[in-house]
């Protein structure tokens, strides 16, 4: 069925009608006209026969505004279809709503809205190709980059993420002023990396448009990350409720349960999502993560069993070589991580801080090359940058991090964080542990959120150095009281052989015992000839 759109004043004759039909060679036309009443808008549809010029049948709806005749139309046209005859099963699969956003070429619309609903349901890397179609039907779709733009840094691909939404932002004054506070939230986020000020976009366009999920669950995810948990459930939930049957508002909601170490409440709301046959990368994560700090193994081997041949099996074999990397199986991490990853980039990077972290310098130096090998932008990777300090390549480490400076300086990430964590691990290196609490008190050390537990690490570290074991067993404790925050991170294994040591300092003897059986347990099947187990051991034994 051919639609055609036409102002009511002009009408749309029979002859006009089968002239359309001739042409297109399509057995009926759904026509359309628009009017305003005033301050709304008269939208009617009229299905007419090709064959007889026969009306098959016709609805009629009204817009508030101009911004919602779109919405409208598409309202029509499913009321239609139902009248029509079409089965429900059908009109659930193809009944794609257009998004009101700018653009001149209705096929480019139709793409993106289509990109969209993808998103909803499968996630990033499923509706990328969508939206990708919709920029190249309409070069100049702003709204359509920003949202590649968001697509790609939800799959962490941090270059083309940036790359449509400077271009995004470039097209901003073709749009609405909905979608410009969406472009500059992004940018802010995405480009320049000012998490104060892109939150404080997603904060008007919450007020302005209050019936929006997007803001909401944006302004979660800034919540978690400055360790206000239960502001960050409170803005997953509304979002939630706003868009329940969005795969993002099942991400921001269980990210927050799994934080606040909910994992009842998380365990129920991913099943629930899987009910609603929605999935994605970030889903898939979630409930991986769930299940590892549930310490249910079948479950993580049926995540990845059932996902082997979907969209995400190479991330969740890396996730794999984590787990692995956690419990001191670098040598199987490696075999996992390695062939996952497409150009190692990111993953051989935070496999080299990993084997930073075990003492393993020697493999920590070569992951630390491969990271950067298949990008001139890997040393870009503050992970990298930090895997280098600790290994001892001091020299290079400062560097790298004078470039992460000049390349982001208004970057909330990397100048609140990544560099002070990286000038503390520096000095520690230079046996100046005084100079390392002083640098990060950038952090703040009352926060945790997904980054500062390096931060934690390294003050932890600063406070051994000293001897100030009380110090110490709290910036350690830190970590173990936060496992959903941790994650798979492998400093979440270390805490407990450093908060043994911390307890051993202080003179306690049993938790200190305490802590190195529980850091033992986890490496029963470590491999040998990692130097921290051997260091490990050596001090246990000692404490008998």
């Amino acid at each position: 069925m051919e639609m055609m759109g036409r102002h009511k004043d002009e009408g749309l004759t029979a002859d006009l009608a089968l002239e359309v039909c001739q042409r297109t060679g399509t057995k009926a036309i759904l026509a359309g006209s628009i009017s305003r009443l005033g301050a709304h808008y008269a939208i009617g549809l009229n299905a007419l026969n090709c064959r007889t010029g026969d009306s098959l049948g016709s609805q009629q709806v009204e817009a508030d505004s101009r911004e919602q005749v779109l919405r409208e139309l598409g309202n029509a046209a499913t009321k239609m279809r139902k009248k029509l005859g079409e089965s429900l099963p059908s009109m659930q699969r193809y009944d794609v709503p257009l998004e009101q956003a700018t653009t001149a070429s209705l096929d480019a619309l139709k793409s993106y809205s289509l990109g969209l609903s993808t998103y909803d349901a499968k996630g990033a890397r499923a509706s990328i190709p969508f939206v990708q179609r919709a920029v190249e039907l309409d070069p100049n779709f702003a709204m359509a980059y920003a949202r590649l733009g968001a697509m790609y840094s939800a799959g962490d691909n941090a270059l083309l993420s940036v790359e449509n939404v400077r271009r995004a932002y470039e097209l901003r004054v073709r749009v609405s002023e909905r979608e410009r506070l969406y472009i500059e939230a992004h940018y802010f986020r995405d480009v320049t990396g000012e998490l104060d000020k892109a939150a404080s976009v997603w904060e008007v366009m919450q007020q302005t448009y209050p019936r929006e999920g997007e803001p909401y669950s944006n302004l979660s995810t800034f919540y978690r990350e400055n360790g206000n948990y239960e502001r960050a459930l409170q803005e997953a939930n509304e979002a939630h409720r706003l868009y329940p049957n969005d795969q993002d508002g099942y991400v921001a909601l269980g990210q927050s349960y799994l934080y606040l170490n909910r994992l009842h409440d998380a365990e129920a709301l991913f099943r629930e999502a899987e009910e609603r046959k929605l999935e994605s990368e970030l889903l898939l994560w979630n409930r991986y993560q769930l299940a590892f700090l549930k310490g249910d193994e079948s479950e993580m081997e049926r995540l990845v069993a059932t996902s082997a041949d979907k969209e995400g099996a190479d991330k969740l074999r890396i996730w794999q070589g984590h787990v692995e990397a956690y419990h001191g199986r670098v040598r199987k991490a490696r075999e996992l991580i390695q062939p996952a990853a497409r150009d190692c980039g990111r993953p051989c990077a935070q496999l080299s801080l990993i084997e930073a972290y075990y003492g393993a310098r020697h493999q920590a130096h070569l992951d630390a090359d491969a990271a950067m090998k298949p990008n001139v932008k890997g040393s870009n990777f503050p992970e990298l940058v930090l895997a280098l300090a600790l290994a001892g390549d001091v020299a290079k480490a400062e560097k790298l991090s004078m470039e992460l400076n000049k390349s982001f300086p208004l970057h909330t990430r990397v100048q609140r964080y990544w560099l002070p964590t990286i000038r503390a691990a520096v000095a520690l290196d230079r046996n100046n542990p005084a100079e390392a609490i002083e640098l990060l008190h950038a952090v703040g050390p009352n926060e945790i959120g997904n980054l500062q537990v390096f931060s934690i690490s390294e003050r932890g570290r600063a406070y051994l150095m000293l001897n100030n074991g009380g110090a110490a067993a709290v910036e350690f404790q830190k970590i173990l009281d936060h496992p959903g925050i941790v994650g798979l991170k492998a400093i979440g294994a270390l805490a407990h052989l450093q908060l043994g040591r911390a307890y051993a300092m202080q003179g306690d003897t049993a938790k200190s015992r305490a802590a190195y059986q529980d850091f033992l347990t986890l490496w029963k099947d470590a491999d040998p000839d990692i130097p921290i187990l051997h260091q490990a051991k050596a001090e246990y034994a000692k404490l008998k």
